[in-house]
Order: structure tokens, then C-alpha cells, then sequence
């Protein structure tokens, strides 16, 4: 029975799994206010699911890329929740959530501002490389350099600014991960031996804006 909490980007998401079956899901499209909605959000969809708290084995969690602030505030509630129980928390990055379930080759990718991307590519589920901040022009180039003439597969609110790159592409845009696709990924996984970490690819834009300024 696994629990998966999504705040990293514009959503507050819970799912809960018994199994591959899916008990209950929700998500619910914000910016700001996580930490006020998700500890009620969780216990709603419990609720729906015919599920207690105590009844978990394991907690799935996002650990980014994504806002700073969002994903802390899903840490948070996850480790805690986790810690309370004693069971395992396992961090998904949002990359590899948002490419879940989609066949062939995948770049997901999210728009981190300044003309970057935090960029990820899959075939058929495997990452094809580690996940990455980089300049729009470097990421054209590293799906160029990956990419093997099969279709492809554009997903992430950075996908439309990679687009000219594959002019075919499919391109999707959600908001947020599915947090079912959260919770079947961190089922996957083998219980970690530490509590899951926040993926930063980068420095916050207050302190990057401040060595900018600096120079």
C-alpha cells in the first residue's frame, strides 16, 4: 500500500496504490499554498481510498526538479509522515515522472527561466542520461546527440521551447507529474537506505541573481 505526495510544480497531488490498483488520486492545480493544502489533501484521499494512515508501507515523494519552496514543503510532509510510521520513504524525480508511461524517446523537460531547461531523456523507460541544467542550445544539442531517428516525445512545461529542435515531435505540457505515476515508480524501486534528498540542479534564482550581480 504506497502513498505518493507531488508539490514540486504546479499542483498539489496524492495518490494511493494497493498494488497496481489505484484506491484513489487527486490533484489540484496551485503555485503557492502546498504546505496549507497537502497535509489535508492526504487525508482526503484516504478517506476516499478506505485507507488509514497506519495501513501504508511505503511513501513515494517528488524530490524535484522543480520549485524550491514546493518541493521542500512535500519532503517535509513525506519524511515526517514516513518517520511517524516507520516505513520507507522513497524519492521520483519529477523528470522521471513526467516521462513515465510514454513509449519510444522522451525528453522531459522543464522550463527553469534564463533561457535554460532542466532536461532528461528516456527510451522506453531508461534514462539516457543523468538529469541536467543546461542552456537551450546545449539541450538541442544533447537530444540531437541521443536522439536515434525514432519519434519522439516532448513533455514538461519546457517542452514547447525545444520543439523546434524535433518539428514533429509530440509535445505535452502538464502541469505536474501523475501521482499515480509517482507511486508506481517509487513502488519500483529497492528501499533506500537514507531519506530521499532534494535533486537541485542548480543554485535558487535569488543567489544566482546575486553572484550575477556581484560580477
Amino acid at each position: 500500500m504506497i502513498l505518493a505526495i507531488d508539490t514540486c510544480l504546479g499542483a498539489s497531488s496524492v495518490a494511493i496504490l494497493d498494488g497496481d490498483r489505484v484506491l484513489a488520486a487527486r490533484s489540484e492545480p496551485m503555485t503557492r499554498g502546498h504546505q496549507e493544502r497537502i497535509g489535508i489533501l492526504a487525508r482526503e484521499v484516504a478517506l476516499e481510498a478506505g485507507v488509514k494512515f497506519p495501513d501504508l508501507t511505503r511513501i513515494g515523494v517528488t524530490v524535484g526538479p522543480g520549485s524550491f519552496t514546493g518541493l521542500r514543503v512535500g519532503l517535509a510532509f513525506a519524511k515526517g509522515l514516513a518517520t511517524a510510521l516507520s516505513i520507507p520513504c522513497v524519492g521520483v524525480s519529477t523528470l522521471e515522472a513526467l516521462a513515465f508511461g510514454s513509449p519510444g524517446f522522451v525528453a522531459a523537460a522543464l522550463d527553469a527561466r534564463m533561457s535554460q531547461v532542466y532536461l532528461q531523456v528516456f527510451d522506453n523507460g531508461t534514462a539516457l542520461m543523468a538529469p541536467d541544467a543546461l542552456d537551450l542550445g546545449a539541450a538541442a544539442a544533447r537530444l540531437a546527440e541521443l536522439h536515434g531517428g525514432q519519434a519522439v516525445s516532448l513533455v514538461g512545461s519546457g517542452a514547447p521551447l525545444l520543439a523546434e529542435t524535433f518539428p514533429n515531435a509530440t509535445v505535452l505540457t502538464p502541469v505536474s507529474p501523475d501521482p499515480v505515476a509517482v507511486a508506481k515508480l517509487a513502488a519500483a524501486k529497492p528501499a533506500p537506505t537514507y531519506s530521499p534528498r532534494p535533486l537541485y540542479l542548480r543554485a535558487p534564482y535569488a543567489t544566482l541573481a546575486a553572484a550575477q550581480s556581484a560580477t
